[in-house]
């Protein structure tokens, strides 16, 4: 089934009383949501309530203990492949490999999302998030914000519908946070989605921000 939200757009991401256990703690029981295109969901609490573990039950790295995920109205179990292949997921960390330049690593890790891009077009999308001059760097010499830019890049050219979020703005200067809100902003004006785990307050132009709080 496919739900509706209230503005009337059907809702791509759906979460039905999802339950997860970290060893002998319950961090969250009876969880449910929905997200529709052209939503940012930021999902709050404080530390160890399980924001990450929840953004890794929708991604399906990890296995919920309870509920249900849908993806435009289908289970995700059914066809898991289906739902990867709509989303883009940035961890907390950068997930970089050391000894690959910038535009190495960024062109590798959309290789494996199946995303096909010209040398050209990767190297426009470094020089947009400031990394024109260090895209022959290897990664291990860039510094931490600058690790993350090569992440916004990958967003940038990424055609996921539903983008999840550990943190984005993690480590990122005042030009940084700019570059990821105009690309968030572009994304939801576009009809993307997204789902993100954040301590910061996110502002985009376009698109309607909700927040889930998780105890």
């Amino acid at each position: 089934m496919t739900g509706k939200h209230r503005s009337g757009t059907p809702d791509v991401l759906q979460v039905r009383d999802l339950a997860c256990r970290r060893g002998p703690a319950l961090l969250f029981s009876g969880l449910g949501f929905e997200v529709a295109g052209g939503e940012l969901l930021c999902v709050r609490g404080p530390n160890g309530c399980g924001k990450t573990t929840l953004l890794r039950c929708v991604t399906g790295l990890t296995r919920p203990d309870e509920g249900t995920i849908l993806w435009h109205g289908e289970p995700s179990h059914v066809d898991p492949e289906r739902m990867r292949a709509g989303m883009a997921y940035a961890g907390h960390l950068p997930s970089l490999k050391d000894d690959l330049t910038a535009e190495e690593n960024l062109e590798f890790s959309l290789r494996l999302r199946g995303a096909a891009t010209t040398p050209g077009e990767r190297r426009e999308a470094l020089a947009a998030v400031g990394l024109d001059k260090r895209r022959r760097i290897p990664s291990r010499r860039l510094s931490a914000g600058q690790r993350r830019r090569i992440g916004l890049a990958r967003l940038a050219l990424d055609p996921a519908e539903l983008w999840i979020l550990d943190e984005p703005l993690t480590a990122l200067d005042d030009a940084g946070q700019a570059l990821f809100t105009e690309l968030l902003d572009r994304h939801l004006a576009a009809g993307g989605l997204a789902l993100a785990a954040t301590h910061h307050r996110l502002a985009p132009a376009s698109g309607v921000v909700r927040e889930l709080r998780l105890a």
